[in-house]
């Protein structure tokens, strides 16, 4: 099957009833380079366990360096825990220089854009290039924002990446489940300063 030609109406009716894990297998099976990407914000850990336990693909982690110490803490504790291969992407500026040259705007400023493009779309954008996935699987989920509610569990990105997104019809109920089931960690005490809200979205999936 040809990512190129693929038809996302068929592919997301042939898939709507299957499990997360078929969902994965089906993925890995056509992919050449997949990758996953997270920021280990809540309930990452099922997508990256769920992954990891059929192929060991490389994890591209942008982390924007504003993440809290418990996120920084759940990260290397998931990391040692899976065997994650983590491929770690940085802003080229320091949180503290920027905090000289540009603070951390709110969402409303006009500084934000820049903001955003300099610590999470920018490592973003270069870790793709490096990468060159066909295959990219994501945790987006139906409910978290207008745009994640338009899209189904396979889509594509601007550049014709396959996004594959197998927890995309699950609950925070049905993770929490997952996790309890893997032994599994979760934090909540995370914070995304291109988002700041939950149902916003911070530009790497529109």
């Amino acid at each position: 099957m040809s990512i190129k030609t693929m038809n996302l109406a068929n592919v997301n009716e042939e898939l709507k009833n299957k499990k997360p894990h078929e969902i994965v297998e089906w993925a890995l099976g056509i992919a050449k380079k997949p990758v996953i990407t997270t920021n280990f914000r809540p309930y990452e850990g099922a997508i990256l366990h769920l992954v990891a336990s059929l192929q060991q693909i490389p994890v591209v982690w942008c982390d924007t360096g504003y993440n809290t110490p418990q996120t920084y803490k759940h990260a290397e504790a998931l990391i040692e825990k899976l065997g994650l291969n983590i491929h770690l992407y940085v802003p080229k500026q320091t949180v503290a220089h920027r905090n000289i040259t540009l603070g951390l705007p709110t969402v409303d400023d006009p500084k934000h854009t820049l903001f955003t493009e300099q610590v999470k779309l920018e490592p973003f954008t270069r870790a793709m290039k490096e990468h060159q996935p066909d295959v990219w699987f994501t945790n987006l989920r139906k409910g978290q924002t207008a745009f994640r509610d338009s899209i189904d569990v396979v889509s594509k990105s601007k550049d014709g990446i396959l996004k594959v997104s197998p927890f995309y019809n699950w609950s925070d109920e049905d993770l929490d489940t997952y996790l309890n089931e893997h032994n599994l960690p979760n934090e909540f005490k995370y914070f995304d300063p291109t988002k700041v809200e939950s149902n916003r979205e911070c530009g790497l999936h529109i």
